[in-house]
């Protein structure tokens, strides 16, 4: 039987591209289809005086990118997402554009062409529109995991995991020890976490 895990991502994450190009993966070797959802950093860490002023900075930007594929959601349907994500993680990781003065906007005007939308949905970036929408599906990712984590996040047989967090994706049969682990541990009753310090930058490769 199919399996269907749910992943949340804020496409200006390193760590959850990292771990969604290993879904990617997993479906290869293993029955399990992914669903993708938006989630949103930038109201994760809304009121948080411990950030960094450089991660401050990021933040200030973080709206726009979320808030544009809510958009394309909104108006195309949940399909589009991955297509979506897939064109601007390119862009923003793999290509490492968009930190610059202005380049974020070129990048997501490129990534919508990419993927046939129209430039218009771009003006979602500065706009409140579907910030409702933003909320409702940050939330539904964010709150059976608990506010003291980030993304990715995934939803699996009913339950709500942060991570796995590793660089570089595994390939082929290694992502689907991965998953087989995973699945383990969130189907162990009361289990909560593994975790070390990272030693590595993520590794688009």
């Amino acid at each position: 039987m199919t399996a269907t895990a749910d992943f949340w991502f804020d496409p200006l994450c390193p760590w959850a591209w990292i771990t969604s190009r290993w879904m990617l993966e997993v479906a290869q070797v293993r029955d399990v289809r992914t669903t993708w959802h938006v989630m949103s950093l930038a109201i994760l860490n809304e009121g948080r005086a411990e950030l960094s002023e450089q991660y401050r900075e990021r933040m200030s930007r973080a709206r726009g990118p979320v808030r544009i594929c809510i958009a394309a959601e909104q108006q195309e349907g949940p399909d589009i997402l991955l297509p979506l994500y897939t064109a601007l993680g390119t862009r923003l990781h793999v290509q490492h554009r968009g930190r610059e003065e202005g380049e974020l906007e070129a990048v997501v005007g490129e990534a919508l062409a990419e993927v046939g939308l129209p430039g218009s949905v771009a003006a979602a970036a500065t706009s409140t529109e579907y910030d409702d929408a933003l909320a409702a599906s940050h939330h539904a990712g964010m709150d059976p995991v608990g506010g003291d984590v980030g993304t990715p996040v995934i939803h699996v047989d009913g339950r709500a995991i942060f991570g796995p967090v590793v660089t570089p994706a595994p390939r082929g049969e290694a992502a689907g020890r991965l998953w087989d682990g995973v699945l383990l541990c969130t189907g162990t009753e009361g289990f909560f976490e593994l975790k070390r310090t990272r030693d590595q930058r993520p590794s688009f490769d």
